[in-house]
């Protein structure tokens, strides 16, 4: 069986404690994971700064360049993966086989992971705004204007507490390699496979292995990642976000209430859209932070829903080597059944219909873990609860709220797509501070551009600029 060793800065640990991941059908034993404790990263990260000191030695351009190859061996190669050698489809197998996501919403996320190494140049070009990286490295230098700027690192590391969700998230703390970073990083229990499988690529295209730490284990282990390391990114929900908002340390990342809102010039060609609303909430099993969960318009609503409900409610489950699939499973079965219940009570409120009911029981329970169908509920009113939830499968609530009303309502939205040509209405949009990312236009929420940032830029949150003077030093005086 595959064993997968904790990594402390290139060199491999294998623990005597192990955690088994197994077939989320069959229950057959996929992998054994080496389990550490939070006294071993704390004692580790001593060493965190030798992580920025052999990457800075290596030249910024050709960090780009390995980036470039390290996609194209992580979409493509065999690569050595803890004590064995895996395959693409090897990759492939195992992450849905832990996960619960269909086989081919793993090799999309695997595409996206490499999209993002492979445009690694642009991305980071887009996000300094054309700023030599070499800048960054060395701490100051002229960026073109005859004035000095300074760029002074505020971690020789950047620490991650992965999810298990969603692999397409792992693109965010990929550019931390190139900007002269290392990775201190704590895999999900249950998709470890994207950080393994992308330290192997890295490492095979050059990176030194000692930029990179993988310390999979307990809450513990998270805790102390993100109470030692000085930059840190958390993946988790709505609590999670709370817990660490306003902590300058840690880049909190949780549920996105990602909206698409229908302006009052537009919504009466709402059909038009339809497409959109059905990618925007059912794309990779709305599980990204990036679905849409909520579609506001100030009419017209219950027909939207109704359409929606046609379109997603006769979806049902598929084994996940079916390239159709559209759902991924929860592996952990009291979990669909409690985020099920919690659904439950949000209908029995006055004024929310579940226009999914009669397309057949939404719970799918099987012997060993449960699948939620797609729902679409329709709520007559912004205050209802449900218009402010969201949920880990295909799920989305169709509000009515008149469009004066929705910038006050709409609560904090990662990815707001705006239907909508009124220009005035464009520009309250614009002035929103609740909206993180925002589309004017039929943009469906779950596709982005690489080349603008997402819930922050990596850059700021590594770097922060400060003043820096260089006068030469006067000749000695000789008597």
């Amino acid at each position: 069986m595959l064993h997968l060793p904790a990594l402390r800065w290139g060199k491999r640990y294998e623990s005597l404690e192990k955690q088994e991941v197994a077939h989320f059908l069959t229950g057959e034993p996929i992998a054994q994971i080496s389990q550490v404790n939070g006294g071993m990263l704390q004692l580790d990260m001593r060493h965190a700064a030798r992580a920025r000191q052999i990457l800075r030695q290596i030249p910024s351009d050709d960090l780009l360049a390995m980036c470039e190859k390290a996609a194209e061996l992580f979409e493509n190669a065999t690569l050595p993966v803890g004590d064995g050698e895996q395959s693409v489809d090897d990759f492939i197998h195992q992450q849905s086989a832990s996960t619960g996501l269909p086989e081919h919403m793993c090799r999309a996320n695997m595409k996206k992971n490499a999209f993002v190494l492979a445009n690694m140049r642009s991305i980071l070009d887009a996000l300094t705004r054309g700023l030599d990286l070499e800048i960054l490295s060395r701490g100051w230098g002229d960026e073109g204007r005859g004035v000095i700027v300074s760029y002074q690192v505020q971690s020789p590391v950047l620490g991650a507490v992965l999810p298990n969700n969603s692999p397409g998230v792992h693109t965010l703390w990929l550019p931390a390699i190139p900007l002269k970073v290392g990775l201190l990083l704590k895999p999900g229990s249950q998709e470890p496979w994207t950080p393994y499988r992308m330290v192997a690529a890295f490492t095979a295209a050059g990176v030194p292995p000692e930029a990179f730490a993988l310390y999979p284990g307990g809450h513990d282990v998270g805790s102390t990642l993100l109470a030692r390391c000085p930059r840190a990114m958390v993946f988790g929900s709505a609590q999670t976000v709370e817990q660490y908002a306003g902590n300058p340390r840690v880049q909190p990342h949780g549920p996105g209430f990602s909206k698409i809102l229908l302006g009052d010039d537009v919504v009466d060609r709402w059909e038009e859209f339809l497409d959109l609303m059905v990618e925007s909430v059912f794309s990779n099993s709305g599980r990204s932070c990036i679905n849409c969960s909520g579609i506001w318009a100030s009419r017209h609503t219950e027909e939207i829903a109704r359409a929606l409900a046609e379109r997603l409610g006769p979806v049902d489950v598929l084994p996940p080597d079916d390239p159709q699939a559209g759902l991924a499973a929860f592996t952990n079965k009291q979990m669909a059944i409690g985020t099920y219940s919690m659904v439950q009570q949000d209908l029995a409120e006055a004024g929310v219909t579940d226009c999914t009911a009669a397309f057949g029981e939404r719970l799918v329970e099987k012997e060993r873990c449960a699948y939620l169908r797609p729902m679409v509920v329709h709520a007559d009113s912004p205050d209802r609860a449900v218009a402010s939830k969201e949920y880990m499968f295909p799920f989305v609530s169709v509000v009515r709220c008149a469009q004066q009303d929705m910038l006050r309502k709409i609560g904090p939205t990662l990815v707001g797509t705006a239907l909508t040509e009124d220009p005035e209405w464009i520009d309250a949009l614009t002035e929103s501070t609740l909206i993180d990312r925002l589309n004017i236009g039929p943009i469906p929420t779950n596709r982005l551009n690489w080349l603008q940032p997402h819930e922050g830029n990596l850059i700021d949150f590594l770097y922060r600029s400060r003043a820096y003077q260089v006068e030469p030093m006067p000749a000695p005086v000789r008597a």
